[in-house]
């Protein structure tokens, strides 16, 4: 018998990539001092996997056309599985970077192909309530990774991270097995990648959108990227940084909240993304001035906050003008962003300075963000 999708399962799935990315955080320090390099180049290791992860993401959604939705998520989530437990037994940081890459690649799927899912499954406005309640849920997921991490770290260092994500992965895997159906629509028509891909790239909506993707989820992982180093020069211990993660959670959790009680009084999504792009260039400065203190933790709850009001409903209406290619569409779409994502990351760890990145993003978000439209 066919299952309907189980939105349990699918916030899971959408939780995915962001434990697997915050859960390895806490452990930057340790794989830095075990693998015997500098904050600079472990820094690069999430930069690296966003780059991977882009290509995962163009690969799995093409595949959800193609393939089918349910067995591409399978196939990624194996292939993630496969990589995690293969990182237990390496002792090069060249091999390190090579499977981190690897797992990005298959956790990819968690993204494209949950939101395909949920694109086939809801429409319009039902879409963007359910992005939102989405973002309520992955308000504990920086709480989740992060604690878990710092927690695993302090037990068996960075291979106890591996060790939880691997059990993660085998956990997520027999779940889909179990409980995922195939939504596919019977009439899909395959249409050209490389069309699209040419049509999104000369669409100005379709670039204004990725920026601000981009930008908000730099301003994300940037903290997740070089907030250990500047918890280990202030002579605080990434147990203390892990604990920050439930400051991150309330954060994203107020800003989910906000989203849909402003959804509610008739907010238009154009309204909500100006005002969280203004919310995160503040929040920025306030980061850049108190970086020489642990206070600077706190104005990063702004920066989450701004992120759970305006990704939401950038993404329910992103792919508006492409619902007859879902898949390819997103697919296209997660390629521009994440590679957006992991060449800003490659710059925030060349900089070294997490108030600085902020500032920028939040200039670069606001003047993104005065000519955004729905589509």
């Amino acid at each position: 018998m066919k299952h309907p999708l189980s939105l349990w399962l699918a916030v899971a799935l959408m939780m995915f990539p962001q434990i697997v990315e915050t859960i390895y955080s806490p452990a930057l320090t340790d794989i830095a001092s075990a693998f015997s390099v500098n904050a600079e180049q472990a820094s690069q290791t999430l930069s690296l996997y966003f780059f991977a992860f882009a290509l995962g993401v163009v690969f799995w959604g093409r595949m959800c056309d193609t393939l089918g939705r349910r067995p591409t998520i399978l196939a990624g989530l194996l292939v993630y599985g496969i990589a995690s437990i293969s990182a237990l037994f390496i002792s090069q940081f060249y091999l390190l970077l090579l499977l981190r890459m690897l797992a990005a690649f298959g956790a990819a799927v968690g993204s494209i192909g949950t939101q395909t899912v949920m694109r086939d499954s809801y429409q319009g406005h039902e879409l963007a309530k359910v992005f939102s309640i989405m973002g309520i849920a992955l308000a504990i997921s920086p709480a989740l990774g992060m604690l878990s991490g710092a927690g695993l770290v302090s037990l068996a260092g960075y291979r106890g991270v591996f060790i939880g994500l691997a059990i993660l992965a085998i956990v997520l895997l027999l779940w889909s097995m179990y409980r995922l159906p195939e939504t596919r629509p019977q009439n899909v028509i395959q249409i050209s990648f490389v069309t699209t891909f040419l049509r999104m790239s000369a669409d100005k909506e379709i670039i204004r959108n990725v920026i601000l993707i981009a930008f908000f989820n730099i301003n994300l992982f940037s903290y997740y990227q070089l907030a250990p180093f500047s918890f280990e020069q202030l002579m605080l211990t990434q147990q203390q940084f892990g604990l920050t993660g439930i400051l991150l959670a309330f954060g994203v959790g107020l800003g989910s909240f906000l989203n849909r009680y402003l959804l509610a009084k008739k907010y238009s999504s154009e309204q909500l993304v100006k005002l969280s792009s203004g919310i995160s260039l503040v929040s920025g400065c306030l980061v850049f001035t108190l970086m020489s203190s642990v206070w600077f933790v706190l104005p990063v709850i702004g920066i989450v906050v701004g992120y759970g009001i305006a990704i939401p409903n950038i993404l329910a209406h992103a792919l508006n003008y492409y619902s007859d290619r879902k898949g390819t569409a997103g697919a296209i779409l997660g390629l521009f962003y994440y590679i957006g994502l992991a060449l800003g990351l490659m710059v925030a760890g060349w900089s070294q300075h997490l108030g600085l990145v902020l500032t920028i993003s939040g200039l670069v978000l606001v003047f993104a963000s005065l000519k955004y439209r729905t589509q």
